[in-house]
């Protein structure tokens, strides 16, 4: 599907728990010399999302499986998906999503321009160190504005939270980081760990902006996030704004 020109848009109706064992046996050369297709998806499916832009550089859209979307079927026979986000990110426009946000490492105003690349905490964290998820390698290469980081948690307990991101980090998940953006989460606090707790041990060591409540993850309103998109984030007392860009 992702080779074949008259597919233009693949959206996993949900699952992926596994999706691990397929890294070794896809063709990213052929997925990479094709015409672009969008692939769409989150939770699980960061597991195939973050490899192939990483792999291929790519854009991919971290967002609701098809199952979860709250986007509208329709046409004939209902089988055609519009998607406004979509159609704007493939003419080249931007999209901004602005919220109340909080910063976890300090107080200040955050301006940070880099290419976002992220994904589900518990499916991301398997990719770390391996040539499927070699954040930094994709930096060098391709993103020389530096990255922008998102991460979001989909159930783990903040005590798997943060080992998970202190792993992430000691395999240089985070090393070419200009910022790190943190989806709300409904996942439990543990006894003496909060969410935000857990992502300020593992990561305030990373030294850069550490923004936390961004919508991009299991909780509403489902902001999409592009993975390999020029991300600009501006943070600020009362307002914070990420505007992403193919460009």
């Amino acid at each position: 599907m992702l080779t074949d020109r008259r597919i233009r848009v693949v959206v996993p109706p949900r699952g992926g728990e596994t999706a691990i064992d397929l890294l070794p046996l896809l063709d990213w050369d052929s997925v990479a010399a094709a015409d672009p297709t969008w692939f769409v998806g989150f939770s699980d499916i960061s597991t195939l999302l973050l490899p192939m832009t990483l792999r291929t550089a790519i854009a991919t859209l971290h967002t609701n499986n098809l199952m979860n979307t709250p986007y509208k079927l329709g046409g004939p026979g209902g089988h055609v998906l519009t998607w406004p986000d979509i159609i704007a990110f493939a003419e080249g426009t931007s999209f901004t999503q602005s919220g109340g946000w909080v910063r976890l490492d300090g107080d200040g105003p955050a301006d940070v321009t880099g290419r976002l690349v992220g994904g589900c905490i518990e499916a991301v964290r398997h990719l770390a160190g391996t040539a499927h998820g070699d954040v930094a390698h994709f930096a060098r290469l391709h993103a020389p504005e530096g990255l922008i980081v998102y991460v979001e948690a989909a159930g783990d307990d903040a005590f798997s939270v943060c080992r998970s991101l202190h792993g992430m980090r000691l395999a240089g998940f985070f090393a070419e980081a200009k910022a790190i953006l943190v989806a709300s989460t409904l996942a439990p606090d543990s006894p003496t760990l909060t969410q935000e707790q857990a992502v300020v041990d593992a990561l305030a060591r990373v030294g850069v902006p550490i923004i936390a409540g961004v919508g991009c993850g299991h909780v509403p309103p489902y902001v999409p996030i592009v993975n390999g998109a020029l991300g600009h984030l501006r943070f600020g007392t009362g307002s914070a704004t990420l505007t992403q860009s193919l460009m």
